[in-house]
């Protein structure tokens, strides 16, 4: 039975026809995914966003568009209690250079080509946005 609603915010900062991804371990399974996550009580989007950004990788971002709202019911993949509701935005890096991995669920990060022909990503929402991302890029 779905007792719990999980928000997550991600952002898409893409440059030179490339897309931020994280490689993470998650409850025993490898994941590719876009820098974000959960929302805290008391606390809106675009915060939680520059926070996750700051928490994963010490960088500050711009907030430049809402990207994509998710627009299906779904149940969360690692707790089956758990509907999810997931927001995308596109956003800007401010300074690369101060890029470091601070989350030691990252295993490491890469500039993914958006003009790749397989979509890499594992879970349904991402796999939609980054479809998405090739419609607004290429």
């Amino acid at each position: 039975m779905i007792d719990k609603i999980n928000i997550r915010v991600y952002g898409c900062a893409v440059k030179d026809k490339k897309v931020l991804t994280l490689f993470e371990e998650y409850a025993g399974e490898p994941l590719v995914k876009f820098p974000g996550g959960g929302l805290e009580y008391g606390e809106g989007t675009l915060e939680c966003l520059h926070r996750e950004f700051d928490e994963e990788l010490n960088v500050k971002i711009e907030i430049v568009e809402h990207f994509y709202t998710q627009e299906n019911f779904l149940v969360s993949r690692f707790r089956e209690n758990e509907q999810l509701l997931t927001i995308y935005y596109i956003v800007n890096i401010v300074d690369e250079n101060e890029f470091l991995i601070l989350d030691p669920c990252i295993e490491k990060t890469e500039w993914m080509d958006i003009d790749r022909p397989d979509n890499p990503f594992p879970l349904p929402i991402d796999k939609i946005v980054f479809d998405k991302l090739k419609e607004k890029f290429l």
